[in-house]
């Protein structure tokens, strides 16, 4: 069920889902993690709504000794505070979860809470994490809520007829932040929960590890996700000229900075998804700038192998290596980035799902481990041999991306 068009979205009329989120601690003591205290750039309260928001939910109403101080740290974000043990606002029917204060969720964990089948009336609880009603009549749901501050203590208040579900959804969705020795825990949760599955081996065990400890110094500065993606971009291009050389030293230079740009490649994606600010000009920049280098370089590598053996043939293998790649690219955007919400990332692999071996087959040529390959060739002077790989791979490549999304969309069509 997609919570976004079925049952909790605008479909019928249909009411929006509602989270409370109680309050967090035990009154704000030396070891008590509060809503003001800051996790990679946020606020641990302001990264829950974020999350919160992007899984769907309508309404989220946070319950606060202090109103106003609360206020201040979801500023901007779409959430209302309400004073705690004052009555609750008039909410629907519907969908309903409560969230313990002490919970940093991610988005995926909130999303399956709504999406779990329950009967009206019934209940489902994980101790002191969360609970999830489905209630016909919200107001007298709620009437233990304003008072309570653990999520055992609403689900007591539902009465006795109430039947309960206990269970956990996803243990690995959230975590409970019991104090500040917990931070350093759930800064490195957030920070693995950046890595795609699409990613290669190289990528993931050596360049994401550099990638995230940038990002983790960056996210606390002025520096933006766009303002990443130009550096990136330029460090790709600064390096492509040196490939306009045949000599070791030069194609070396050049293959490292291509593979310093690749890790950059991943800083701005963290950024944007650490502080919640995708969008979708954003992922289409980044998506671009990346190719952008990538016929840059083909095109260098092309001129330079042409200039040292005095003939033109060099600069077909250099065309057919960018046209495979802009033509790749353009279907993912067409296809794949442009089908996906504007909220999340818009490139997480290159097609809309990943299902028969021909999309697995397009997955596996996808990933950016080659660049290994550019800096072993350029360090005894043979980049030329990548550039006759890439002639072949880069339209073979398209081609099998076309085959495989014409394949998928008739898929989608012929489905019930």
């Amino acid at each position: 069920m997609n919570v976004r068009e079925a049952g909790r979205g605008v479909e019928g009329g249909a009411a929006a889902p509602t989270l409370i989120i109680l309050p967090a601690g035990n009154g704000g003591g030396p070891q008590t993690v509060g809503p003001g205290t800051m996790l990679l750039g946020l606020p641990v309260l302001g990264r829950t709504v974020l999350a919160a928001a992007r899984a769907g939910f309508g309404r989220i109403c946070i319950l606060a000794p202090d109103p106003g101080e609360t206020q201040g740290l979801v500023r901007g974000a779409p959430a209302t505070v309400h004073p705690l043990g004052e009555p609750l606002p008039s909410l629907p029917a519907g969908r309903l979860v409560v969230l313990g204060g002490q919970v940093l969720p991610s988005a995926n964990w909130l999303r399956s809470l709504l999406e779990m089948p329950l009967r009206s009336g019934q209940v489902y609880c994980e101790g002191d994490t969360a609970a999830v009603i489905e209630a016909d009549d919200a107001p007298g749901a709620l009437a233990a809520v304003p008072h309570a501050s653990r999520v055992p203590d609403v689900v007591a208040g539902l009465g006795r007829g109430v039947s309960v579900a206990n269970g956990s959804a996803d243990p690995q969705g959230r975590l409970a932040l019991a104090g500040p020795g917990d931070l350093r825990a759930a800064e490195g949760w957030l920070l693995r929960g950046l890595i795609k599955e699409s990613e290669g081996f190289m990528s993931r065990h050596v360049e994401r590890r550099i990638s995230l400890a940038i990002s983790r110094r960056l996210v606390s500065t002025p520096v933006g996700p766009n303002l990443m993606t130009a550096v990136c971009v330029g460090v790709g291009l600064l390096g492509a000229p040196c490939f306009l050389s045949l000599r070791p030293a030069w194609q070396l230079t050049g293959a490292l900075l291509f593979l310093f740009h690749s890790i950059l490649d991943g800083c701005d994606g963290e950024l944007a998804r650490l502080r919640h600010q995708e969008s979708r000009w954003g992922g289409l920049f980044d998506f671009w700038g990346d190719n952008v280098v990538h016929v840059a370089v083909f095109l260098c590598m092309a001129l330079g192998w042409s200039r040292a053996v005095g003939a033109a043939w060099p600069l077909a293998l250099g065309a057919a290596a960018a046209a495979g790649t802009v033509g790749a690219a353009a279907y993912i955007t067409q296809h794949t980035m442009l089908a996906r919400p504007a909220e999340g990332p818009l490139f997480t692999w290159a097609l809309r799902s990943r299902g028969p071996r021909r999309a697995a087959l397009v997955e596996a040529l996808s990933n950016r481990d080659f660049i290994y390959l550019v800096v072993l060739l350029a360090a005894l002077g043979k980049v030329t041999w990548f550039l006759a790989l890439a002639a072949v791979g880069t339209p073979i490549y398209f081609g099998l991306l076309v085959w495989a999304g014409r394949s998928e969309s008739l898929r989608e069509r012929e489905a019930p």
